[in-house]
């Protein structure tokens, strides 16, 4: 036996010693590396996990020195996945906060010869982003769903937890999460199915509410808070879904009525306006300024038998004040949909902490820009009224879902550019001019996880830290009676 274990340990020793050989005979390539996902000439937070990729081409090994100045790490393998140690990563870059990182990619190919392909830079700003990311993972089928969660990730190495998930909610959907100013002491998310409700955390204490009064279309839907925590914008919401004939557009969803309305959660009041509860029009996706003096939302005229006129559905940014408790008397509109020779629909706005920016996304049409190829993201400078097309930031494939973290200068977004079906999140950097840095993917302990994930990430949200309960606290308050407004 103990012949057999020694026999184990040498191969195990041979074949480390194999995967971390150093290159010797080099041959260079005139290009750079095909890796995934792309972090070449990125630019990333001090404080997040190692950024581990696959080489794409076919080769025996890889082996990777990252530098900055005269510190140097590596990681080799016996195949074509670079995994960075934590440690040395960590130590890396915060040596280079502010400056760039070296990348050096070598390939072992068949005929013993390392090819070295030419260096890449990754910029490490002085910007730390929040350190915890929350997100839905969900199939991105057509109108089923399964097995769905909301887990909560540290982006400065790779552990994650469940929130809620499918296992304590008899395989109901769950959606719509979101947090005050990034705090993880006060946020908000909502169970669907019979003995659902919105889930209200508040330091760790838990309410299930049903945010509904009698007349209301329908529960909270899209929702945000003011920046106290006290406020509650929301919209409710009458969705159809429908499958499109054309492959190219898997699904559309669109309302077929919607309201915004505001919910007192200190009060159990609802809030509302005949000016966001308009019969005429669809009312949807609030979100509150910086300041909580305003809200922001999307509305469009509601028309006759939508389902064959949504190509003429087009939602205009309208701001509504909003002072203690009182909505305003008039609205102005931010953003006209149909003005000029193209009519352009927008949805999602939000809003940076400091009240500088606000980034929506804007479709040819509709209501639900996940399901449009053409989705782009847009940020209006609020201070001088500007628009950014965001050009380094967009793809060819929907863009969309995006929050910022609470220093205002990083953005998450969920973006299907690697393959038109999966969201992933990427993340870009903003610099006290309103410039803009090519977005990177979330990174994985494993780089070939995302080639093996058939989840969508949706939603993803960032937090200053974790929340402070467990699935178990959400199981429980389920078997609860929910508490109504007036």
């Amino acid at each position: 036996m103990k012949h057999i274990t020694h026999i184990y340990i040498l191969l195990i020793f041979i074949v480390l010693t194999a995967c971390h050989k150093q290159p010797t005979n080099i041959k260079d390539i005139d290009a750079l590396p095909s890796i995934f996902p792309d972090y070449i000439g990125v630019s990333i937070p001090p404080n997040i996990a190692p950024l581990n990729f696959l080489v794409r081409d076919s080769c025996l090994s890889t082996y990777v020195c990252a530098s900055f100045n005269d510190l140097k790490i590596t990681a080799s393998s016996c195949d074509n996945q670079v995994c960075f140690d934590i440690d040395d990563w960590k130590k890396l870059v915060s040596a280079a906060v502010g400056n760039y990182i070296k990348i050096t990619v070598f390939e072992e190919k068949k005929d013993g010869i390392f090819y070295q392909y030419n260096d890449f830079n990754i910029h490490v700003e002085k910007d730390s982003i929040d350190p915890y990311l929350t997100y839905r993972l969900i199939e991105p089928d057509y109108e089923v769903f399964s097995r769905i969660k909301i887990e909560q990730r540290c982006i400065e190495n790779f552990d994650t937890r469940d929130i809620c998930n499918h296992n304590i909610t008899n395989n109901s959907c769950m959606n719509c999460h979101t947090f005050a100013n990034n705090d993880p002491g006060t946020s908000m998310f909502y169970v669907r199915g019979a003995n659902g409700g919105a889930i209200l955390n508040r330091g760790g204490a838990l309410r299930k509410l049903n945010i509904k009064k009698s007349g209301m279309a329908s529960g909270s839907v899209y929702g945000h808070f003011s920046m106290d925590g006290r406020y509650f914008v929301f919209s409710t919401n009458v969705i159809i879904p429908g499958l499109h004939a054309d492959p190219r557009n898997r699904m559309e969803v669109f309302d077929t009525k919607s309201d915004v309305y505001v919910a007192d959660l200190e009060n159990n009041k609802i809030i509302s306006s005949p000016l966001l509860c308009d019969t005429l029009r669809a009312e949807t996706f609030p979100y509150f300024s910086s300041d909580g003096k305003k809200i922001f939302y999307c509305s469009a005229p509601i028309l006759k038998d939508n389902i064959n006129n949504i190509r003429n559905v087009h939602y205009d940014l309208i701001s509504i004040d909003f002072d203690n408790g009182v909505i305003g008397s008039h609205t102005d509109t931010i953003v006209e949909a149909i003005n000029g020779d193209k009519p352009v629909s927008v949805c999602l706005p939000t809003v940076s902490p400091d009240g500088r920016y606000l980034i929506y996304t804007e479709s040819n049409y509709g209501t639900f820009p996940i399901w449009h190829r053409e989705t782009e993201l847009r940020m209006i400078n609020l201070q001088t009224g500007t628009t950014d097309s965001l050009i380094n930031v967009n793809s060819n494939n929907s863009d969309t879902y995006h929050t910022f973290s609470s220093n205002s200068k990083w953005v998450v977004f969920a973006s299907k550019r690697d393959d038109g079906l999966y969201g992933k999140p990427y993340f870009f950097h903003i610099d006290n001019d309103g410039n803009t840095t090519k977005p990177f993917a979330l990174p994985q302990k494993y780089p070939d996880f995302y080639d093996n994930c058939l989840k969508s990430f949706n939603i993803p949200e960032l937090s200053k830290g974790a929340v402070p309960f467990s699935t178990k606290d959400v199981e429980m308050l389920l078997k609860k009676e929910s508490e109504g407004f007036d």
